[in-house]
């Protein structure tokens, strides 16, 4: 992975003792859905890995759409700052 489960809380922590908000949960999925991404490039016929890419995708989904129907500011900085299309 290219940065720390600590880098990533450090940078999208809302507070001291943050490690469990929707920022962080969001950021921390998006670093694993590239790492396998990277991985099922090289590696085409791993399905396994494809079903846990599906699984964490669509639970990053689902907490992208709870952060746009609860505070949309804060939607639109984590869409900017982790380069999501959206």
């Amino acid at each position: 992975m290219t940065q720390t489960k600590e880098e990533i809380i450090t940078n999208f922590k809302t507070h001291d003792k943050d490690t469990g908000s929707c920022d962080v949960q969001i950021a921390l999925l998006s670093e694993r859905i590239n790492h396998l991404t990277g991985h099922l490039r090289d590696h085409k016929k791993d399905a396994h890995s494809r079903r846990g890419l599906i699984h964490l995708a669509n639970r990053r989904r689902k907490l992208l759409d709870y952060l746009k129907r609860t505070d949309l500011n804060k939607y639109n900085e984590i869409i900017k700052r982790l380069n999501l299309r959206r």
